[in-house]
């Protein structure tokens, strides 16, 4: 008789209960970015915040940008333990402030502690799996991480459209803060797990880097607040924001990753691009379908939730295919799927289409994104190796934030130079520009250059990025 070893799954002994914690996470991050897309025209009216449209989503991103270099430092140091706990403590209480907010000013202040919160809360999963799962489970949980956006995308743009309409865009929140505190609650349990490395493998503190980090945030909030700035002053913020966070991104990502270095770099870098053409156009998607075309929140809505659908289907089939599907493969047509719904939310703009054709085009998009983003995770952690998982994934997420952020700084610029809400321009200018950034991505494939099999040793990253950064 010969004996057979049991396939290792996502449920198998050891790997059920983190499973259901990070997923869970994921999904409370779904519904309240799902949630506060649909519902956000409608809040900057109410806080007579208009000219701060994109600073209310760029704010949570850009100061997640501090929170995942230090979270990345601290989880190498100290396990993620703790940083798991203060990350989640932050996140309760920015939720908390927001919901509660009388005027945009504290909405913001919300939304920026919010975010650090968030953003550590991100390494702290990457490093969950890095350090717990198999490199073989990588592909499958990231495809869980998808599959999380399912429900959210349901139930949530409806739901929180409904919410605002009955009782206020206020209790959105509340409930956004009640499904936070249960999720956490499954993941700790998992927590335990993550102990200290020794003394002698511990990184010291990067307090370069951290400083960098903020340095980052404070540059690019600055290119989300020019809209609401005089004339004059508008493109001196721009000009000092620009240059600020070149100068600060550089040191917090893996040398010359913007100049597409052949493998993390030109992963990281494409993380990036496409972060800030989709979600920069994401964002006035549902603003456009109120404002031009008199829907809803809640039917406003739909377009996030066939977009959020396709991503969970594409992310499935690519966990599916594994190492079937060639990187080039995946993120050629991944950017080539993005590509598509933004030129179709430009041809809605421009051409007052109907709205089906928005709605047909961002599920295309949708599902461009769940055919790259996992491959972009899965990269990540190839090309990294066990101490270094830690700044590798927070280099993955700072990408990510940041691009989302600068994406959505150009496209604030532009809307409020072009006439705002009431015209169709400045809606269209929003999705030309977002198309232009994705473009940006091609280079970034064709030089991703050979990437490691999964049985082979990863390639180091370096933890101490230099000079060559660029």
């Amino acid at each position: 008789m010969t004996a057979t070893t049991p396939r290792t799954t996502l449920f198998s002994t050891g790997y059920a209960l983190p499973t259901v914690g990070m997923v869970a996470i994921v999904a409370v991050a779904a519904f309240q970015n799902l949630a506060m897309t649909t519902i956000m025209p409608e809040i900057s009216r109410d806080l007579h915040g208009e000219t701060l449209y994109s600073l209310s989503f760029a704010a949570p991103l850009a100061a997640g940008v501090p929170g995942m270099v230090l979270a990345g430092n601290w989880s190498d140091r100290a396990g993620g333990r703790v940083v798991a706990w203060v990350s989640a403590a932050l996140f309760a209480l920015g939720t908390a402030i927001v919901m509660v907010a009388p005027t945009m000013p504290v909405f913001l202040a919300g939304r920026l502690v919010e975010g650090f919160g968030a953003g550590a809360i991100d390494v702290v999963l990457y490093v969950l799996v890095a350090r717990i799962f198999p490199v073989e489970l990588h592909g499958p949980v990231f495809a869980g991480f998808a599959a999380a956006w399912v429900v959210p995308a349901l139930v949530g743009p409806a739901l929180a459209g409904l919410v605002t309409e009955a009782f206020g865009w206020h209790w959105v929140f509340a409930g956004a803060l009640v499904i936070a505190v249960v999720a956490f609650t499954l993941l700790v349990p998992t927590l335990a797990r993550l102990h200290p490395p020794a003394p002698s493998l511990r990184p010291p503190w990067q307090r370069a880097r951290i400083a960098w980090s903020v340095g980052a945030a404070v540059a690019v909030l600055l290119l989300n607040v020019a809209p609401d700035l005089p004339v004059a002053l508008r493109v001196g913020a721009v000009v000092v924001g620009l240059v600020g966070a070149w100068f600060a991104l550089r040191p917090l990502l893996p040398r010359r990753t913007l100049t597409a270095a052949p493998g993390l770099p030109s992963v990281v870098l494409l993380r990036g691009v496409l972060a800030a053409g989709f979600f920069g156009a994401e964002a006035y998607v549902p603003f456009l379908l109120q404002a031009q075309h008199g829907l809803s929140p809640s039917a406003a809505g739909l377009a996030l939730t066939v977009a959020a659908l396709s991503w969970a289907g594409a992310s499935w089939v690519h966990g599916r295919l594994g190492e079937r599907l060639t990187a080039a493969t995946a993120f050629g047509c991944g950017l080539g799927l993005v590509l598509v719904s933004l030129v179709t939310a430009f041809a809605v703009a421009t051409w007052d289409l109907p709205v089906w054709v928005l709605v047909a085009g961002w599920f295309v998009g949708g599902a461009g994104m769940g055919a790259a983003y996992p491959r972009t995770s899965m990269l990540t952690l190839r090309f990294s190796r066990e101490g270094d998982d830690g700044f590798a994934s927070s280099a993955l997420t700072i990408a990510d934030a940041s691009g989302s952020v600068v994406g959505l700084a150009v496209a604030g610029l532009l809307f409020t130079a072009t006439g705002g809400r009431h015209d169709a321009v400045a809606f269209a200018s929003v999705f030309a520009a977002m198309t232009l950034i994705a473009l940006v991505g091609i280079p970034a494939v064709r030089r991703l250059g050979p990437v490691p099999s999964s049985s082979a040793p990863s390639s180091p990253v370096p933890s101490s990025p230099g000079p060559e950064n660029g």
